[in-house]
């Protein structure tokens, strides 16, 4: 195969495509497309570091269809104890979180039912990279310290090595106040356990559908655990989940 081009002289001439000129121009041109696809995944927000205390980036948006029905996560679920260091994505981690407190429609309401629709809970990450904050009405993480607190938590579950291993622990935290407000302090913490334990389900089960593991904690230093993760006075740590791939 050959290509017409202009000599020196100013006459055409064929110039076959195995020619070195054209080649290292073929070659270059393949080199700048490859680059750039490679800078729009390091890049893509979806898939960025966090950058330290206070950076926000968005999740992205939840999947709506999954791989296995609600039986077969059902018939599935086995509490995981042991997993790979292999991290989550971005997208997996974002999909974990909306199935526990994500929005599901224009009116605010969320994956798991709550007293009021107060929402009372607060949702954590904690990874290698750090701990975040979940926010479900923007369907984001805001990274609260970029410090790999694992083994402080550990010590605080009473040294289960789960929570130290783990490449994401969510940390299921509750306000009885915004309950309490319609309810009284009595039925409110009643409430708000339930809704904890709506939500750590809908994190086991999501997790089995996306081929992770997962087991919910339960056993552990409250004071410790509200100590290492920073959480205000009124927020109650009430739940450690950590996910990972199946070891």
């Amino acid at each position: 195969m050959s290509v017409s081009t202009t000599g020196p002289t100013g006459y055409e001439r064929p110039t076959r495509i195995g020619d070195k000129p054209s080649m290292r121009r073929l070659l270059a041109a393949l080199v700048l497309v490859l680059a750039g696809a490679i800078a729009v995944n390091l890049l893509s927000p979806a898939q960025s570091a966090p950058t330290g205390r206070g950076a926000s980036e968005a999740l992205p948006s939840p999947q709506l269809v999954g791989a296995l029905s609600l039986e077969e996560a059902l018939q599935a679920r086995r509490s995981i104890r042991s997993f790979s260091t292999r991290m989550l994505t971005r997208t997996e981690i974002g999909q974990l979180l909306w199935a526990a407190q994500g929005v599901t429609d224009a009116a605010g309401h969320r994956t798991a039912p709550s007293a009021g629709a107060l929402y009372p809970l607060e949702l954590d990450v904690v990874t290698p990279d750090g701990v975040a904050r979940y926010t479900p009405a923007e369907h984001r993480l805001t990274w609260r310290t970029a410090t790999d607190i694992r083994p402080a938590l550990r010590a605080a579950a009473l040294d289960q090595a789960v929570v130290g291993e783990a490449p994401l622990i969510i940390v299921v935290s509750g306000v009885v106040e915004r309950t309490a407000t319609r309810y009284g302090t009595e039925r409110a913490q009643r409430y708000v356990a339930l809704e904890a334990g709506h939500a750590a389900q809908n994190v086991l089960l999501q997790a089995v559908s996306l081929g992770l593991g997962a087991v919910p904690i339960g056993a552990f230093d409250d004071a410790a655990v509200r100590r290492i993760l920073s959480l205000a006075d009124d927020e109650a740590p009430l739940y450690l989940i950590p996910v990972g791939r199946p070891g």
